[in-house]
């Protein structure tokens, strides 16, 4: 049985010129960055992952939890991780200890489809299909001040290629909305499903005016329209809102996932797997979104590391409660921005095509490093 060698943490960030930097309604940011967890067998073989958030602070916590790991079977690490969870409870769940458990788990899963010889997604549930469907994440804020020229910039490259669904950043002002959103309408056309994301820069009052002011554009979800530990908020907008609601990708362990998908606090569940503790913590998700007939949409927007796990997990997925006709298709987050991290560190890319992401056919995540490109990204 194979056993746990060592984890080893490797802090990955690109940047962008200042006047370029992009984001959403709570700021804008010219680095993208995160943790690329590497775990070795005693058998030679090694796993990938990614822990979201600042990897100086994770590699702290990999100090402290990595003698844990070491010496324990490759494929317990589940219990392993629930056992610091455990021991450590007085360190809190809303932090980069479980952004780290994240990284591990996928890495695990990566190498142990690779002792088998299959794919994560055979792991996890069974491969139900080839290829998933893709929106296009983009139509940031800018540095800029012409902000619908750089909306149109970053869309208009898109529109057309295939992409079923769109979002767009949202929320400094319900009347900028309506602006942001009729323009990215007229660009996609009506076909395209358009999404928009506030990032939780709203109260309620000012979510239900944004809402009333698109809702006109066919906006086929609301994203992070409150603060997300804001849950009688949610509980309150839930049922009164004119658009779906989506929400979750703040979330860390299937705790506080629950706590939303038990109250029914929104119709699409976000979980990040880089951030909400994995591989296993997504399954569960997934279970219990589909026991209350929930859908799901993982968000991404970290590394391709990340992306590939995401892939997988939704290449997974039953289409229940759907059988022969699906209306909306399961989505992965495709993060259209400037980052070098998404697409450069691997040896091939995740293909699209169409709108779609393939799922890698190799065992375990299926994607190699370019480990001359992961030096480039590296960072003391």
């Amino acid at each position: 049985m194979a056993r746990i060698r060592d984890i080893r943490l490797v802090a990955l960030e690109y940047a962008v010129p200042d006047d370029k930097a992009y984001g959403m309604a709570r700021g804008l940011t010219s680095r993208r960055g995160a943790g690329l967890v590497i775990l070795e067998t005693d058998e030679g073989v090694a796993g990938i992952g990614e822990a979201w958030g600042p990897p100086r602070i994770t590699a702290e916590y990999l100090a402290l939890v990595k003698p844990y790991f070491i010496g324990t079977s490759l494929f317990a690490q589940r219990g392993v991780a629930q056992a610091i969870y455990a021991k450590h409870y007085h360190f809190g769940i809303q932090n980069q200890l479980v952004a780290l458990i994240g990284g591990i788990d996928i890495a695990a899963h990566d190498a142990m489809g690779k002792l088998l010889g299959v794919s994560v997604a055979d792991l996890i549930g069974g491969r139900q299909r080839e290829r998933v469907a893709a929106y296009a994440s983009g139509g940031y804020f800018t540095a800029t001040g012409d902000h619908e020229a750089t909306l149109r910039a970053q869309l208009e490259p898109h529109a057309g290629k295939g992409f079923p669904a769109f979002k767009i950043k949202i929320g400094r002002h319900p009347a900028e909305d309506e602006k942001r959103v009729a323009l990215a309408r007229r660009i996609i056309g009506d076909d395209a499903m358009l999404t928009v994301d506030s990032n939780g820069n709203y109260t309620f009052d000012g979510v239900m005016e944004s809402m009333r002011r698109i809702a006109p554009y066919g906006i086929h979800w609301y994203e992070e329209p409150l603060a997300p530990q804001d849950w009688k908020g949610y509980a309150e907008l839930k049922p009164r809102a004119p658009i779906p609601v989506a929400t979750g990708e703040a979330l860390y362990t299937v705790f506080d996932l629950r706590r939303l998908i038990d109250g029914r606090l929104a119709d699409v569940v976000q979980p990040d797997l880089a951030l909400c503790g994995g591989l296993d913590v997504a399954r569960t998700v997934g279970i219990l979104c589909a026991a209350e007939h929930l859908r799901v949409s993982p968000h991404v927007w970290g590394t391709g590391v990340g992306l590939a796990a995401a892939v997988h997990f939704v290449a997974s997925l039953p289409s229940y409660p759907h059988a022969a006709n699906v209306p909306f298709p399961t989505m992965v987050e495709y993060d259209v921005g400037d980052n070098a991290l998404q697409k450069g560190i691997f040896v091939e890319p995740i293909r699209l095509v169409d709108g779609h992401l393939e799922v890698p056919k190799g065992p375990g995540l299926g994607v190699t490093l370019d480990m001359d490109a992961v030096k480039r990204w590296t960072v003391a």
